[in-house]
């Protein structure tokens, strides 16, 4: 238990506040779990051919056949069509050459009555159209990551969180009014970077006000049950709404709705406390107690007691990107958050983005997909303090890996198992892609956390780029997109376990306390460090100490990357060590 969490354990776990902050967070997950995948719907292509001759009569003559019948005598595909023998006025007379579709298409209105493909032309030859916009929004979300968690340690978790919340819905409703497919595009990828930014923030934001118990419930049945609920409507408004215009304009609406929530979320006491505004950070706890109805101690935060208040000096400190990678625990945890993240989100949203590939109902798919999210989620919470965290998230991206893998021994006429080992796999990142929200911001420290968040949703937002392509492959042989899928899904299992295992363990606050992956071994573990330099004998250093603050170091000799990774202080001359006798007087920095 952290010193902040000594310090506010009088608050409890669930009180009045707590559930208020669940409740609220959780609900503003809700647009967030339909912003990524609703071009399952808006950009969906339905059935279409070639429009038929303009000067013949053949426009009116079978009409009232099924879709599927007159697209059998039109052309041969979707992209071209028989030319007639001459320019007939009566029932033509079809010859066996074929011409491309120059008098457009005509689209089936069976499902939709329209989508972007329809109302642009987006097929045959402008198919690339559609992945493509869609790989926009992961692009806006890959920026939104990368800005959103400088902006929210500078500037703040509830600005930049109530920001997002209506910037978001704002471009969605300008997005529905796009007169061209270019315009879509450009707001698409506007809307990627609001949604990622406001789920980033909205999951840093509870997490930092709650404790340990209370942060794993709202991981999982807050912050990530409300992604599935929305997930879960998106079939139904999809149903009912068949228009892509209108279907935009209803899932704008949710997000504006929610602003009012200004009044009761607060600022995290953690970054309050982190940028040294002690009085705000005390006012937002004394509030959280009054809700509560619990008695408040005169003093909550004793000056040099709670780590999560720094010096004076200090508090005004800025911390950047180049503190994810500088220490060697945190550049170790971001690369693997980095390659983990990518191969999980990649996995979760191809499988979301092929419900439209799938045999069957569309909207039941999808509501099937959202519904194993949910069990999902309920089940990683109920398990999730019963293993170590490495543990769970490697069981469940070996599991998906499997399933997916499977696929390739199923023959292709079987499209009943196809889908079910896809569902199998999808409920094993479906586990793994909610516990990443719970384990990650416990391996950052707060005064980086958001960054580190941003820089792994950087990483999947990569995933998610790539992801309408893999699906795509899926035109040249149906098992691909699962074959690389699984593949990566297994290599983000395997990597899983190298990672440090936080169950039990304090929240992190600064980047000393970051915990080293499994591959490195501890300091206090290592004896004996041969280094050579440019002297012409080897030199040594004891590190048997080092674990312990201001405890002296017996150093004959030392490089400086070693001594900026270890922070020691000593008499150094041009960044290098005064090779004088006073090279003994070297301590570990606490």
């Amino acid at each position: 238990m952290s010193n902040f969490d000594k310090a506010t354990s009088f608050l409890g776990d669930y009180g009045s506040f707590q559930i208020l902050i669940i409740v609220l967070l959780g609900l503003s997950g809700i647009p967030c779990g339909y912003m990524g995948v609703i071009v399952v719907f808006v950009s969906d292509t339905p059935e279409h051919h070639c429009k038929v001759w303009s000067n013949s009569t053949i426009n009116g003559a079978h009409l009232e056949a099924p879709f599927h019948e007159i697209s059998s005598w039109i052309g041969p595909d979707s992209c071209s069509r028989y030319k007639v023998r001459a320019n007939w006025t009566v029932p033509v007379e079809l010859g066996n050459a074929t011409e491309e579709c120059v008098d457009g298409w005509f689209y089936s209105t069976e499902r939709y009555t329209a989508t972007i493909v329809s109302e642009w032309d987006l097929v045959c030859d402008n198919a690339w159209k559609v992945p493509f916009s869609t790989s926009l929004f992961f692009v806006g979300a890959l920026f939104g990551s990368f800005i959103s968690g400088h902006l929210s340690d500078r500037f703040g978790r509830k600005p930049v969180f109530f920001f997002t919340l209506v910037f978001t819905p704002f471009i969605t409703l300008i997005q529905a009014n796009s007169v061209n497919w270019f315009m879509f595009c450009i707001f698409n990828c506007l809307k990627g970077v609001g949604t990622i930014s406001n789920y980033i923030t909205s999951l840093i934001l509870g997490a930092e006000m709650l404790s340990d118990s209370a942060r794993v419930s709202y991981t999982f049945l807050g912050h990530s049950l409300g992604y599935g609920l929305g997930y879960a409507l998106l079939p139904l408004f999809a149903y009912f709404i068949r228009g892509w215009r209108m279907l935009l304009v209803a899932s704008a609406i949710p997000g504006l709705l929610l602003f009012p929530t200004w009044w009761l979320i607060p600022e995290s006491p953690r970054w309050l406390l982190q940028k040294g505004r002690v009085d705000e950070a005390e006012l937002v706890i004394r509030n959280a107690a009054k809700r509560n109805r619990v008695p408040v101690p005169e003093v909550l935060f004793k000056a040099g007691e709670c780590s999560e208040q720094m010096p004076e000096e200090k508090a005004q400190q800025t911390f950047t990107y180049m503190d994810l990678i500088r220490p060697r625990n945190m550049r170790n945890i971001t690369i693997l958050g980095v390659f983990i993240w990518m191969s999980v989100a990649m996995v979760f949203y191809g499988l979301a983005l092929n419900t439209s590939n799938l045999n069957g109902n569309i909207y039941l798919n999808c509501f099937i997909y959202a519904a194993i999210d949910i069990v999902m989620y309920i089940a990683t919470w109920l398990l999730v303090n019963r293993a170590p965290r490495p543990i769970v998230l490697f069981s469940s991206m070996m599991f998906c890996g499997i399933m997916l893998l499977i696929i390739m021994l199923v023959p292709d006429d079987m499209h009943l198992m196809f889908q079910v080992l896809g569902l199998l796999g999808r409920i094993g990142v479906s586990a793994a892609y909610s516990f990443m929200f719970l384990f990650f911001p416990e391996l950052f420290p707060t005064v980086v956390r958001t960054m580190g968040l941003g820089v792994n949703s950087t990483g999947a937002r990569l995933g998610t780029i790539l992801s309408p392509y893999v699906i795509y492959l899926g035109v040249y042989s149906k098992i691909l997109p699962y074959l690389i899928f699984g593949t990566f899904s297994i290599m983000a299992a395997v990597f899983s376990m190298l990672l440090p295992d936080t169950r039990n363990r304090q929240f992190p606050d600064l980047i000393s306390q970051v915990q080293s992956i499994r591959s490195t071994a501890p300091s206090d573990m290592i004896n004996l460090l041969q280094l050579n330099t440019t002297k012409p004998k080897e030199l040594v250093v004891d590190l048997r100490r080092v674990r312990t603050p201001m405890t002296p170091v017996s150093i004959q000799g030392v490089i400086t990357d070693i001594v900026e990774e270890y922070k020691y202080l000593g008499a150094f001359k041009d960044s290098k060590l005064d090779w004088a006798k006073n090279t003994d007087a070297l301590y570990k920095k606490g």
